[in-house]
């Protein structure tokens, strides 16, 4: 099976080969024989009815400095893609919104992964809540009144924005911390958005574990454990990753969830997991499948792509009834 590829992602200049999930995707693929283009979203246009890109032919290679070489750039009907893999990075902002609504003029004929319609419905902080058993205690609200009323019921606690990614903007409020006020005249300057209120869990000190999961099946873990004096295991603010494996609870979240993910279309999830607590599904641009191939000796790429093409194969045989 020989299959045309667009990735929409972020410019592919400036990523680490040695760490980046959509390189191995797009290693992957052309390993498979299937052709890739590459466009970012602002190459994105609805005309006439078509969803276009200018988008351009790409070979990529795992040569540290020369990791990809681009064809002439051209206009291309997303129509006529077989797969479009969504990659751009977070914020989950109306750009991304936007993006979703012009990728739902061609799915799932030309198939997207993830589906943008469930992507633009699942936002990571917000798609939680509706799996209320495996969450920790948490309050979306911009009402100071009710985050204060959450804080003197649980004391310790973590204030996060809705929509924020990679850690950017959460801090930790201690049952002595007097900003708290303060933080929250921050928040509503910048925005009239809702904020993410949740209990802290001190289990964060042992670590935020990510899980992959593939068609709503667990595929493997790594664990992020924060740097001495932070609350936040993102790694790109010190968070170091180790090997992991899945408690019996954490096979419990996988399994509560996993049904709700494969009937979504939501082909590649990462989860993040803190005790016995679920904080985020990120359907967005998971990250995480190199840190864990190196550490388990798998290739996880290979199974999203045996997810997608069994997807692909399923679709189009449905289409032609």
């Amino acid at each position: 099976m020989s299959l045309a590829v667009a990735i929409q992602m972020d410019p592919i200049e400036g990523i680490d080969i040695a760490a980046d999930s959509t390189f191995v995707l797009a290693l992957e693929a052309q390993n498979r024989g299937h052709g890739l283009y590459h466009y970012q979203p602002r190459d994105l246009s609805f005309r006439d009815g078509r969803v276009c890109a200018r988008a351009r032919p790409l070979a990529v290679r795992r040569d540290v400095g020369n990791h990809f070489t681009f064809g002439a750039p051209e206009m291309i009907d997303l129509a006529t893609m077989d797969i479009v893999l969504m990659r751009q990075d977070p914020p989950f902002d109306m750009a991304y919104i936007t993006a979703t609504h012009l990728l739902e003029h061609i799915h799932p004929e030309t198939l997207v992964v993830n589906d943008p319609v469930q992507v633009r419905n699942a936002p990571e902080k917000l798609f939680v809540t509706h799996f209320a058993d495996v969450m920790p205690p948490t309050l979306i609200s911009a009402d100071p009144v009710e985050i204060k009323s959450f804080r003197d019921k649980h004391k310790d606690i973590v204030v996060k924005p809705l929509y924020g990614n990679g850690g950017a903007g959460v801090f930790h409020i201690t049952p002595g911390d007097e900003n708290l006020n303060s933080l929250l005249e921050m928040f509503a300057g910048l925005n009239n958005e809702p904020l993410v209120v949740q209990r802290f869990l001190p289990e964060v000190r042992q670590g935020d574990k990510r899980i992959i999961l593939i068609d709503g099946k667990p595929a493997g873990a790594i664990n992020r454990v924060p740097p001495p004096g932070e609350s936040r295991s993102n790694m790109h603010v010190g968070g170091r990753p180790e090997k992991a494996t899945l408690t019996t609870r954490e096979r419990e979240i996988c399994e509560a969830i996993g049904p709700a993910l494969k009937r979504r279309g939501l082909i590649f999830v990462g989860i993040d997991v803190i005790g016995d607590y679920l904080t985020e599904i990120n359907v967005t641009s998971p990250t995480g499948l190199q840190e864990v191939n190196g550490y388990d000796g798998i290739n996880l790429e290979v199974d999203i792509w045996n997810a997608i093409e069994e997807r692909y194969a399923e679709d189009h045989a449905a289409h032609a009834v």
